[in-house]
């Protein structure tokens, strides 16, 4: 049975989806931009400061599921930009431990949400 997580420490769906689904022990997140859940605004002054507000987005929802980063087994990271890959790689980066780090995935697309610059998913497991 899937049981969805929902926090307001991270930031409301903005369509017909949820923060996160939880089953058979694995957690699915949704797709985080960097919407300020306390403010509704994006933070987009530069892609190092946008990774870190999407980094803190997943943290919350894997809190709320009493997950950390170390039950994270992929992640799909999609940038709008390929010449970001430095910064959002040591951004994202400080939240694993190199010897346990996740699979993972980082795809240059032509546009995300909002116009955003960066958008991670992960799958993780307890």
């Amino acid at each position: 049975m899937k049981k969805i997580i929902t926090t307001s420490k991270a930031p409301a769906p903005i369509g017909p989806y949820n923060q996160a689904v939880f089953v058979n022990d694995m957690l699915f997140t949704s797709g985080q931009i960097a919407f300020n859940p306390e403010t509704g605004k994006l933070i987009l002054e530069n892609i190092s400061i946008e990774t870190k507000q999407v980094m803190e987005n997943l943290k919350a929802v894997l809190i709320k599921a009493e997950m950390t980063f170390e039950n994270v087994v992929k992640t799909s990271i999609f940038i709008a930009d390929m010449n970001d890959f430095g910064a959002i790689n040591e951004i994202y980066g400080s939240y694993f431990n190199d010897k346990t780090a996740p699979a993972r995935e980082t795809v240059q697309v032509a546009c995300l949400p909002k116009n955003v610059n960066v958008e991670i998913s992960m799958i993780a497991v307890k």
